[in-house]
């Protein structure tokens, strides 16, 4: 009986341990190893829609941007620093894009840089993440929380180079919290307090000082 009563024991113990290894490599497959890692401006992408008259939508994106992310034990060690060059702007239009260009919009030459700062994650569900991040646009700083999921690992990667990680991410934001676009605001958005513009940004990255954190 003694006998029986521990195999039964073991037993349990054998299926808690399966348990518990299953759920730690899920967790491991959510967030890439700790470390910084820095963004390969060649290989990401930030894209927006923004209403137009309200039932339209016009599609651009920024060709220009640059950052790095870092990845800890600890979620509320992890940030995110991305700095986006605001005259790189095109929505394939070229006198629209001079318009967006203009001090009507993002007034490049005064504001020639948006930047996307956030420190500490929390998980949203499975493997997809929430940062409440500081967006700095047009001389104007606004909390802007961004979603996002870690893609994977490149498979492919040769011995001699570092890894490499995957992300999508997106976020919303009203223009007229930054104090920009105010005809379109007035005679297009009237009093609405939701978002405007769907921001989305798919980057790849390349691990450059791997921790233990």
């Amino acid at each position: 009986m003694i006998f029986k009563k521990l195999f039964h024991l073991f037993g349990i113990g054998a299926l808690l341990f399966t348990l518990c290894a299953s759920t730690n490599a899920a967790a491991d497959k959510t967030l890439p190893a700790p470390g910084t890692y820095q963004i390969d401006p060649q290989h990401s992408f930030a894209y927006f829609g923004a209403r137009h008259h309200v039932v339209g939508l016009v599609r651009g994106r920024f060709d220009k941007l640059a950052g790095s992310f870092t990845v800890s034990r600890d979620l509320a060690a992890c940030s995110v620093d991305i700095t986006i060059d605001t005259s790189s702007i095109t929505t394939q239009v070229l006198e629209r894009d001079e318009d967006l260009r203009s001090p009507a919009y993002f007034d490049v030459k005064k504001f020639p840089q948006m930047i996307y700062h956030g420190r500490g994650v929390r998980r949203v569900s499975g493997n997809s993440w929430m940062m409440d991040g500081s967006l700095t646009l047009h001389g104007v700083t606004q909390v802007v929380p961004l979603t996002f999921t870690f893609k994977g690992l490149f498979p492919d990667v040769p011995p001699d180079k570092p890894a490499r990680a995957a992300f999508h991410g997106s976020a919303g934001a009203k223009r007229v919290d930054f104090d920009m676009g105010a005809r379109d605001n007035l005679e297009e958005l009237g009093a609405s307090t939701a978002p405007d513009v769907d921001i989305q940004i798919d980057v790849e990255a390349d691990a450059n000082s791997p921790t233990q954190k």
